[in-house]
C-alpha cells in the first residue's frame, strides 16, 4: 500500500494574465493556468492540472464589456458561455453561491473569442448576436475542457474597457503566452504609432479598477473560489 498522501481537492482557474491567477490563488484551494491568450496553451495547462486532480474549472479574470450599462469594474457571474454556435451551462449550485457570496454581481452569458474583440463596432455586433454582458478569450475553452470531463463549470467575470472602450494595439501586443505582460512589445507598437498612448492610459485605468474588483471577488468567493470541494 502506498503511504503517499493524497492531493488536497482543489479548483482549477482558467485566466488570461498571471495577475489574474495570482489573485485567483490567493483564495486557496485554486491551482490557476494562465493561457496569455493562446487557446492551445491554455487548453493544455487545464488538462495537465485535471491529471494531478483537479476536480472544478471556473474562468477568472478580466473582461470586454459589451452590454452598454456595464462600467469598469462590474462583475458578470456567467449563467451560460457562448462561442459560436456552442453553449456550455455553468453549474447551477456553483453559480447561486457565487450570486450569494457576490450580491452586486450581475448574471447573466459570456461570449467568448478565439480573438481579442477590440473596437466599439465589434463589441456592438457581438452583444446584437449574442445578448452576451461581457467578452473573454479564455471562458469558452475552459467551458469546453470541463464538459469533456464532466466537471462541474463556473465563469466570474469582471469589466475592464466597455462597450463604449476600444482596445489600442499596443494593448494586445503585451500580453504574451504564458500570461506574463511583454512591455518592450508595448513600447515598439507606441513608437509604431504614438497617437495610441491616450487610449492606452485610459484602458490602462479601467483595467486598474478591473483588477482592484477581481481582489476583492476572490476575498468574497472564499476558498475555491465558491466551489463545494
Amino acid at each position: 500500500m502506498s503511504s503517499a498522501r493524497p492531493l488536497a481537492p482543489f479548483v482549477i482557474a482558467a485566466t488570461g494574465m498571471l495577475a489574474e491567477a495570482r489573485i485567483a490563488e490567493r483564495a486557496g484551494g485554486v491551482r490557476a493556468v494562465a493561457g496569455g491568450g493562446d487557446g492551445a496553451v491554455l487548453r493544455r495547462g487545464l488538462e495537465r492540472q485535471i491529471a494531478e486532480g483537479g476536480l472544478a474549472i471556473v474562468s477568472f479574470g478580466i473582461a470586454g464589456g459589451l452590454a452598454g450599462d456595464l462600467g469598469p469594474g462590474s462583475i458578470v457571474v456567467a449563467d451560460q458561455v457562448m462561442a459560436g454556435t456552442e453553449n456550455f451551462a455553468t453549474d447551477a449550485a456553483w453559480r447561486q453561491a457565487l450570486a450569494r457570496l457576490i450580491p452586486d454581481a450581475r448574471i447573466g452569458a459570456i461570449a467568448g473569442s478565439d480573438t481579442a474583440v477590440a473596437s466599439v463596432a465589434a463589441k456592438a455586433a457581438l452583444h446584437a448576436q449574442t445578448r452576451a454582458q461581457a467578452v473573454d478569450m479564455e471562458s469558452h475553452i475552459a467551458a469546453r475542457v470541463a464538459a469533456a470531463h464532466g466537471l462541474p463549470f463556473a465563469c466570474l467575470r469582471v469589466v475592464a474597457d466597455d462597450a463604449t472602450r476600444a482596445l489600442p494595439p499596443a494593448a494586445l501586443a503585451g500580453l504574451a503566452p504564458g500570461g506574463s505582460i511583454n512591455v518592450m512589445a508595448v513600447l515598439l507598437a507606441l513608437a509604431r504609432a504614438p497617437s495610441q498612448l491616450p487610449h492606452l492610459i485610459r484602458v490602462s485605468f479601467d483595467t486598474r479598477t478591473a483588477m482592484t474588483t477581481l481582489l476583492r471577488c476572490h476575498g468574497l468567493a472564499g476558498r475555491g473560489l465558491g466551489a463545494r470541494l
